[in-house]
């Protein structure tokens, strides 16, 4: 493992990088044209961080990473062209991530392993994204989102903020096909989808609506609904939903708490 606040000698740095204080920087990093690392920052053995990253104070990279990748738009000319990406303070990238070039991604990001992110996003504060998730381009994503192992977001999705999403769901674009017309998925906020839905091209899910596992989501979801089956359909408003001790447990954030802003006082206080 590199020692902290170290560069080690195999680690190759272009010119115009800028490198702060106390980072390290391991075997056989790259680290290419206008790249900045803010200080405390750790990354690992073979990461590559392409031209024009820019990453925020206090970040880890893991091993293998690729930050900045290439667009298509390199591999008509093979001439590189600037995509900035930029990361927020306090990430966590873990090993075999890919992120490409033109997104912007907030503080306090998080990644399992061997995630993709696609080019042109707009990912909020507080973020996290489960490993072998994709997201391809043109997504709006708000703050403190909950993306678990294996969802695959399509072009233009839009998730509010403090939504959950749960493993295996697939947020689908294209109505009839293959065809050149999009329609993006929307998720509003403190709306929860469980494993292994599949949300249909331009669908809303409205705001803390529950998404039950294994739906077929082909209409739109009204607020505080709960939709189930394949297709989808509304069984009644989430407010009915009881745990095993007979305890409403929705809107979530009254009883749910870790992680989020609420955290230490309670919805209530937070609000």
């Amino acid at each position: 493992m590199p020692v902290k606040g170290t560069i080690h000698p195999t680690a190759l740095i272009a010119d115009t990088a800028v490198i702060g204080s106390n980072v390290t920087i391991g075997p056989g990093v790259v680290l290419q044209d206008d790249v900045v690392v803010e200080d405390g920052c750790y990354i690992d053995c073979g990461a590559i961080l392409r031209a024009h990253v820019h990453l925020g104070a206090d970040s880890y990279i893991g091993a293998q990473c690729i930050l900045g990748e290439l667009l298509y738009d390199f591999f008509e000319d093979r001439c590189p062209k600037a995509h900035p990406l930029y990361i927020g303070a306090h990430a966590l990238i873990r090993s075999g991530s890919i992120l490409y070039g033109g997104s912007q991604i907030g503080a306090h990001f998080q990644t399992g392993h061997r995630v993709v992110i696609r080019e042109n996003n707009a990912i909020g504060d507080h973020v996290s994204l489960g490993t072998q998730s994709e997201i391809q381009d043109q997504c709006l994503i708000g703050d403190y989102v909950r993306i678990h192992s294996k969802v695959f977001m399509g072009e233009k999705t839009t998730i509010g903020d403090f939504v959950w999403i749960f493993p295996n769901v697939t947020f689908t674009n294209d109505p009839t096909p293959p065809s050149p017309v999009l329609k993006g998925v929307t998720v509003d906020t403190f709306a929860v989808v469980c494993a292994k839905s599949v949300l249909l091209p331009g669908v809303h899910v409205g705001k803390d609506a529950l998404v039950a596992a294994g739906t077929v989501v082909t209409k739109d979801v009204p607020e505080k609904m709960v939709i189930k089956g394949n297709p989808g359909r509304v069984s009644g408003p989430v407010t009915d939903i009881r745990n095993d001790q007979g305890e409403q447990v929705y809107p979530w954030r009254y009883t749910f708490g870790r992680g989020m802003p609420w955290q230490e006082n309670g919805y209530e206080q937070y609000r």
